[in-house]
């Protein structure tokens, strides 16, 4: 039996320059399977640098959907998109495609959809930052927390996720629970806070400049299959067939606007996925080890698959990403780091995802994996895992 869905709208007063106190309302869906009322668990979900949520931990209604199996499993599981994805309110300099990229308008607007011309960003700053996503996922915290009755709530999150998430526990370590890291984006020699404090701004953005002057990304279906193919190490095992297309029917469908932009297939346009162009910080050694909270006051589970060239990039990259040196960086006791055999970044819409799936439960139950609850494993495509020192 499937778990119904229910869509929240909460509300939150905008932190973001381009609209700074407006009250826009976050969406966020909830899959209640709590059994008891009075024992919950809740679950809170967020998606990373493009792909919304849905997507991610809601898809369809098979061993792909991750919120309905913790649902089914007795969990309270709530999934949300940030300002400017997915289904949230998007900032209205991101319905003009000139807010974009020259490039990206070459190889995804012309031929009239929507554009016949490059054109240049009216709004000609960067949309997103690491300060409205704290905001942003506090605002939906306080929510689950009033409206369920919960003290904490456990985070998961996927890919950049990881760069709200991880500084968010750390700065209000009484509302989270526990941590999953799904092919968590971590740069360890990343930007950091002002000297002297902990999470505020740095004083200026990180070079090149270029970067910081226009509010949005898109990406188109044959990129996102692209980039896909680029990580299956082990071909069909890893990825059912038709999967790229289920999945980007799925993205389409959280965006109205970016579905009807994009090169014309048969006449109709293929879409486009839309996405902040953010400015993060205080997600690398240093601000993983704040306050000592990361593997102390909440525990941490980083899963990555075998075949994630996204966030592990071969030394000597600018910039470098390392999930190895994220579990180094973590301070405490209580961390797990769990590699999976046959499986790359798009590992939620992958056929080990099974196992992925089974281990969050665990974790949610027991805080641990049988018993473990430190330490480095592989995991095979039966889902068994042996400890593997990094």
């Amino acid at each position: 039996m499937l778990i119904k869905a229910v869509d929240h709208e909460v509300k939150h007063a905008s932190i973001l320059p381009v609209n700074e106190g407006e009250v826009i309302k976050l969406f966020v869906r909830e899959r209640d399977g709590t059994k008891n009322p009075t024992k919950r668990t809740a679950v809170l979900m967020l998606h990373g640098r493009s792909v919304p949520v849905l997507p991610g931990a809601d898809l369809g209604t098979g061993e792909y959907n991750w919120m309905q199996f913790l649902a089914k499993a007795g969990f309270d599981v709530f999934a949300m998109d940030l300002q400017g994805h997915g289904r949230s309110p998007r900032p209205t300099v991101m319905n003009e495609p000139c807010n974009t990229t020259a490039t990206q308008q070459t190889k995804l607007l012309l031929d009239g959809h929507p554009l016949t011309a490059p054109c240049t960003p009216s709004y000609a700053k960067h949309l997103g930052d690491s300060a409205s996503d704290w905001a942003e996922v506090h605002s939906v915290v306080e929510y689950i927390k009033a409206e369920r009755g919960v003290e904490k709530v456990a985070l998961f999150g996927w890919s950049a996720a990881a760069v709200a998430l991880g500084p968010y526990a750390i700065q209000y370590p009484d509302n989270v629970s526990s941590l999953f890291l799904l092919a968590p984006v971590f740069r360890p020699d990343g930007p950091a806070s002002k000297p002297g404090t902990k999470w505020e701004r740095p004083d200026a953005l990180p070079p090149p400049a270029s970067l910081w002057t226009f509010p949005m990304n898109i990406a188109g279906r044959d990129g996102f299959g692209d980039a896909w193919d680029k990580e299956l190490g082990c071909g069909d095992e890893q990825r059912e067939e038709g999967m790229v297309d289920t999945v980007w029917a799925a993205i389409m469908e959280s965006d109205v606007v970016g579905r009807n932009w994009g090169p014309p297939v048969s006449g109709v346009p293929s879409g486009v996925l839309r996405f902040r162009n953010a400015f993060w910080w205080g997600w690398n050694k240093a601000g993983a080890k704040v306050d000592n909270i990361l593997g102390h006051k909440v525990p941490v589970l980083i899963v990555v698959g075998e075949h994630d060239k996204t966030v592990n990039s071969v030394p000597g990259t600018v910039p470098f990403l390392s999930v190895t040196e994220l579990y180094k960086a973590i301070p405490g006791a209580k961390k797990m780091h769990f590699e999976v055999a046959c499986a790359g970044h798009q590992i939620p819409w992958e056929r080990v995802v099974k196992h992925v799936h089974h281990l969050s439960r665990k974790w949610l139950k027991h805080t641990e994996i049988d018993g473990h609850t430190k330490g480095t494993f592989y995991m095979d495509t039966d889902g068994d895992y042996t400890e593997k020192p990094l």
